[in-house]
């Protein structure tokens, strides 16, 4: 997928097709928290840096965002770290800023265990599946002005538009979470 022609419309609310129960799971609890989004429906994507999100993100008018799903050394604590796509995270600082010895990232197993995800649909609103509170929310500071926020409902096929004060004030707050903010 490289040009826009290929992606789907703009779309208001959960589709009407069959989807994984997955996904269908997000669209239930973000209309439950009545929290409007704007869905675009698209081939499956990998990475922030595949060049097809420069086009996701243009027709949703979103920034380009990446999200990592990392561990501590011996695997007793577990972050979700969102950052702009273009910056590259250094895992020794960050370490040091959290109090950890060292991060890795997390396996796949550990992934969808907590959060119900698969590599290539990390997603900030995988956070509603992890009842225990086992994977800490990292935002970088860079982020904390932006107005909207781009996120995959759950699955790597589709792309949301919500406000980034729906997500911090409505969606944290109804899955008991608080995000930490830091110079990443």
């Amino acid at each position: 997928m490289s040009s826009q022609s290929s992606l789907g419309p703009l779309c208001h609310g959960a589709p009407e097709d069959q989807r994984s129960e997955r996904e269908m799971r997000v669209y239930a609890a973000l209309q439950r928290l009545q929290i409007p989004f704007v869905r675009l429906d698209h081939q499956a994507v990998y990475s922030a840096a595949d060049g097809s999100c420069d086009a996701i993100d243009a027709a949703l008018g979103i920034p380009n965002l990446k999200n990592l799903f990392l561990r501590n050394a011996d695997k007793s604590r577990y972050f979700m770290v969102t950052l702009p796509a273009e910056k590259r995270a250094d895992l020794k600082k960050l370490a040091g800023q959290l109090g950890v010895s060292r991060l890795s990232f997390g396996r796949p197993e550990q992934m969808e265990a907590f959060l119900d995800l698969q590599p290539g649909s990390v997603s900030v609103l995988g956070l509603m599946n992890d009842a225990d509170g086992r994977v800490q929310l990292v935002l970088d500071r860079e982020i904390e002005h932006l107005e909207v926020l781009g996120c995959h409902p759950c699955v790597n096929t589709s792309s949301l538009r919500i406000s980034m004060r729906d997500f911090l004030e409505v969606f944290l707050p109804a899955f008991d979470r608080a995000p930490i903010w830091m110079d990443i």
